[in-house]
């Protein structure tokens, strides 16, 4: 099976490398100054907008969209966006920097995929302009939500329109002031079959009855764009802000899943490898027992460890991309949910060795690996927590044997 990127592929690759050290690395000093002088935990700084026209102006701009599209008549590949979104792993800064950060970019393939020309224009151009930002609404406090049929937020036809009333939680990117666009799932048919009931509907930023209640942290952590509570008191949207067909919610949301999750790992590969950089460098200049910690045989283990598991994840990750380029996600099922288990938990061990490596500065704020650690442990529940993979990967195994 062939992993290496295509010939384009690789060119965007060497581009993005380049523009890593030109622009992004030297902004996140710039970030931090920014974020700091707002005294916002939700601002949107302005170097963000500098590095959004840097990339575009490279032509690292809406590389995600793996659909033939008006906007991307040659669209990238999994296997080639792959290994460029391993390198966006390493800064936080980047994903958004190249307008491929999520929810943004589910929710882009969601409009792209199945909405109507009007809602394309209304709302995925100005996303694809990364004008505006957006939010996914499905996770809900009251129910087991890694079960998506679960959720009991009511969608109620009444005329020309539709009627919602429920919760939401954890929803992302609901804190900043750029959000305009929910896509919300709810149940429109309680009594259809089991995965018929749920539908996806458009509901603009400020429409009465949409209570934003507060901004929930992650292990203290505030993220910029937010991780939020909603409350819907009859909120009212007009009929035609149905995304496809009513009962089509639970198909569209797996839809959804399977590209975001190779984004999601590779970049926590990216992230485990700027970990490894910061433990290998930290080991190197620092003496204990009169020795360097270099020289510390518990410590070499560590780093060898890492560099394996490392290896065997991404490999891992780029054959499900490669799978979904050739077979579709239905075909890469299995690999999909295995990265989704492997990549996080190796990432957290990777930089929980980095961590311990730093002493206590590893667990404060003057190193970014506690930072890097809450936003792993988090992409254990994203998308699916490990035990809904285990359990379709062991479904799949056992079946051969039934």
């Amino acid at each position: 099976m062939e992993l290496d990127p295509s010939p384009r592929g690789q060119e965007l690759r060497e581009r993005l490398l380049a523009f890593m050290d030109s622009h992004v690395y030297p902004a996140e000093a710039v970030y931090e100054e920014q974020m700091a002088a707002s005294g916002d935990p939700h601002h949107h700084p302005q170097v963000m907008e500098d590095l959004k026209a840097a990339a575009r102006e490279r032509g690292l701009w809406n590389l995600f969209l793996p659909h033939v599209t008006p906007w991307t008549p040659e669209p990238l590949g999994n296997l080639d966006y792959a290994h460029l979104a391993e390198i966006t792993g390493r800064s936080g800064l980047a994903p958004e920097a190249l307008n491929s950060a999520a929810p943004d970019t589910g929710n882009m393939e969601v409009l792209a995929l199945f909405g109507t020309p009007e809602q394309q224009e209304e709302w995925l151009v100005p996303l694809l302009e990364g004008e505006i930002r957006s939010a996914f609404a499905m996770t809900e406090p009251d129910v087991a939500s890694s079960d998506a049929t679960n959720i009991q937020l009511s969608i109620r036809r009444d005329g020309d329109d539709y009627v919602l009333n429920g919760r939401k939680w954890w929803i992302s990117g609901a804190a900043s002031d750029r959000c305009r666009i929910y896509i919300v799932m709810g149940k429109t048919d309680p009594d259809a079959p089991r995965h018929l009931q749920q539908s996806m509907v458009l509901v603009p930023a400020g429409t009465p009855g949409l209570t934003n209640v507060r901004p929930l942290p992650v292990f203290g952590y505030q993220d910029r764009e937010g991780h939020c509570e909603l409350r819907f008191e009859d909120v009212r949207v007009p009929a035609s802000n149905l995304i496809g067909q009513e009962g089509g919610g639970f198909a569209i949301a797996q839809a959804r899943l399977g590209p975001g999750r190779i984004h999601h790992c590779m970049r926590c590969i990216g992230v485990a490898e700027r970990a490894l950089e910061a433990m290998c460098r930290r080991v190197s200049s620092r003496v204990a027992f009169g020795r360097p910690l270099a020289d510390q045989g518990v410590i070499r283990e560590w780093i060898a460890d890492s560099r394996i598991e490392i290896e065997q994840a991404r490999l891992l990750t780029l054959k499900a991309a490669a799978l979904m380029d050739t077979v579709g996600a239905k075909g890469a099922a299995i690999e999909i949910s295995a990265i989704k288990v492997v990549a996080p938990n190796m990432a957290l061990r990777v930089v929980d060795r980095a961590i311990q490596a730093h002493g206590g500065g590893g667990v404060s704020d003057d190193f970014p690996l506690a930072r890097m650690w809450a936003g792993l442990r988090t992409l254990r529940f994203a998308d699916g927590p490990d035990e809904v993979h285990r359990r379709q990967i062991a479904r799949q195994e056992l079946a051969r044997y039934a």
